[in-house]
């Protein structure tokens, strides 16, 4: 029996580095347009500008419930219980979120308590996951569907209805990812399977749309495996078929799909391009940083440039690293794919896997040190290069690489997200700018002018609103209630931004919700003579959310900052 289901093939590392993605110009009053990206095939949507993961919810242990009855994915041999001499694991969870787990065969963890598992089969399990998804941000799950046609069907058929249930309940959106390694009458199977089940769900209005499409995915097409080993012809039957009943068809595909070499088998091209969305496969491709801006430079621009030329929207996947491995490096190697990406342009980022605790690449909670580990066992947690990671530090890392993708953050290639809640080197010193590098949002923008560019320390970068729109707004996460009593708002201080006048007020928030005012609305001159900057003192007040609203401006019709500076001293 299979530990993984895809085969790990080493990787082929060459060292080399990306050139650095270009800053944007200093602006005049109202400068030319950035050079754009190569546009998108299609708008933002369920997948497009979105982060995905892949979610395989194929979890289950003895007494749960589940028809499967048995340790499902735990053990090498399902029908025992995990021990050191019978696992599939090569990370340990942590499991303190869970209402329900099931003791294993394992030593007691490092600090005496019983190892013990939780089950997928659980819906509060299912629930826990999708509340982390909601709680960092991540937009959509892909459920990873196998051949349902033998004894796990009918668990993964409940399974499912758990992850629907979910997303309806923690407001996310999911679809169904057929995996087809090892799946001989895939052909005819998938589509019945499609029309007798799964294609019920996508009356959720949890299920994932793309185009106004519900999104399917097929994982495993033109894979140079033996247990892939499906004509070119028999593929794209499938996808043509698919694609007919009305569905945004996404493909995870070998690597070197683009080339027909390596991993892909040859011939397969026509079927590439006739996927709506591209996601190649990285795992066990990449374990460094240098390995990872090697294949930015060699192997994913030049996927971009083939998608851009035919219409396909490119999702490539990002992951943790395998930690068992020591590939992880404290979060800056996903941090490095999340900022090569970015700079790419691609369309949306899936991050492989959600909770693969069986490749050592989850994002979900981990075990933060060997107290939370089975003594003995060797199994690595989250501190295993000398760095302390909070369970829950991947999922904060995904949260701020998708925010990066929005434009929510500026573009960077220095880690935004500290290793542990509340502290760490990255942490904004309390006595300068609480904004700097923060999640900030805007009601609107215009052309490349994010919300990011006000909270990125560059004084020449700018967010513009629509024009034309009043009233518009940015609004800024601070990740914690912090004490203001100033706020600094710059515009660029290049001396063609001429003298305006911008009507605005700023308000706080402790929860997103209700808005305080911290200083009423008054127009308020900026002049270069002055440094474009004005400064507004606030009482001491204790906020997350900080907002600024413009309803007016003298200069241009549109609301217009560089700088959005909030400090909690005079």
């Amino acid at each position: 029996m299979e530990r993984s289901r895809r085969t790990v093939l080493a990787t082929a590392a060459a060292a080399g580095t990306g050139a650095l993605a270009a800053g944007l110009l200093p602006s005049g009053a109202h400068a030319a347009p950035a050079p754009q990206p190569a546009p998108a095939a299609s708008p933002p949507g369920d997948v497009v500008g979105k982060i995905t993961v892949g979610y395989q919810g194929w979890f289950a242990c003895s007494g749960d419930g589940a028809p499967i009855n048995g340790w499902w994915h735990w053990s090498d041999n399902w029908g025992q219980p995990p021990s050191p001499s019978n696992t599939a694991i090569v990370s340990w969870p942590d499991v303190r979120d869970y209402a329900r787990t099931y003791r294993t065969a394992y030593p007691a963890l490092g600090d005496g308590q019983p190892a013990t598992l939780f089950s997928s089969y659980d819906q509060q399990t299912v629930d826990t996951h999708f509340a982390w998804m909601r709680e960092h941000g991540i937009d959509t799950a892909a459920l990873q569907r196998f051949n349902p046609n033998g004894g796990e069907g009918a668990t993964r058929d409940a399974m499912a209805g758990k992850v629907r249930d979910a997303a309806e309940r923690y407001g996310r959106k999911f679809y169904v990812m057929y995996d087809a390694t090892a799946w001989t009458t895939m052909q005819p199977e998938m589509k019945a399977d499609w029309l007798a089940k799964m294609r019920a769900h996508t009356a959720s209005p949890a299920y994932a749309r793309q185009n106004g499409k519900p999104v399917v995915g097929i994982w495993g097409f033109g894979f140079n495996e033996p247990n892939k080993a499906w004509s070119a012809d028999v593929c794209l039957d499938v996808v043509t078929w698919f694609k007919a009943q009305g569905c945004y068809v996404m493909g995870g595909v070998p690597t070197h799909w683009r080339r027909g070499v390596e991993d892909s088998r040859p011939g397969f091209i026509g079927v590439y391009r006739a996927f709506d969305m591209i996601s190649p496969w990285m795992v066990g491709r990449i374990g460094s940083i240098a390995d990872a801006d090697h294949f930015y430079a060699n192997v994913n621009t030049p996927d971009q440039a083939e998608c851009d030329a035919y219409g396909i929207d490119y999702q490539p996947c990002v992951l943790p690293g395998d930690l068992q491995s020591g590939h992880r490096a404290h979060g800056d190697f996903m941090w490095r794919q999340f900022y090569n990406m970015k700079r790419i342009g691609v369309q949306g980022i899936y991050v492989s896997m959600f909770d693969e605790y069986n490749e050592g690449n989850q994002i979900a909670k981990t075990a933060e040190t060997a107290a939370q580990v089975p003594a003995g066992s060797g199994i690595r947690a989250l501190d295993e290069d000398g760095t302390s990671c909070s369970a829950d530090y991947y999922l904060r890392l995904t949260g701020d690489g998708g925010r990066m993708l929005k434009g929510e953050l500026p573009l960077t290639a220095v880690r935004p997200t500290p290793t542990t809640v509340g502290g760490g080197p990255v942490d904004p010193p309390p006595t300068g700018d609480l904004a700097l590098r923060r999640p900030v949002t805007a009601s609107s923008q215009t052309q490349s002018y994010g919300p990011g560019n006000a909270v990125d320390g560059d004084p020449h970068t700018y967010w513009e609103s629509a024009n034309h729109a009043f009233p518009q707004s940015l609004r800024l996460d601070l990740g914690q209630l912090r004490p203001v009593v100033r706020v600094v708002l710059t515009l660029p201080p290049n001396p063609a931004w001429g003298a305006r006048t911008q009507t605005l007020s700023v308000t706080g928030s402790t929860d997103g919700s209700a808005y305080t005012t911290l200083s009423a609305s008054a127009g308020l001159r900026f002049d270069p003579a002055t440094g474009n900057a004005v400064t507004i003192t606030v009482p001491r007040t204790s906020v997350r959310y900080l907002r600024v609203q413009i309803t007016a401006n003298t200069g241009w019709p549109a609301g217009q900052l560089s700088g959005l500076q909030v400090y909690a001293t005079g």
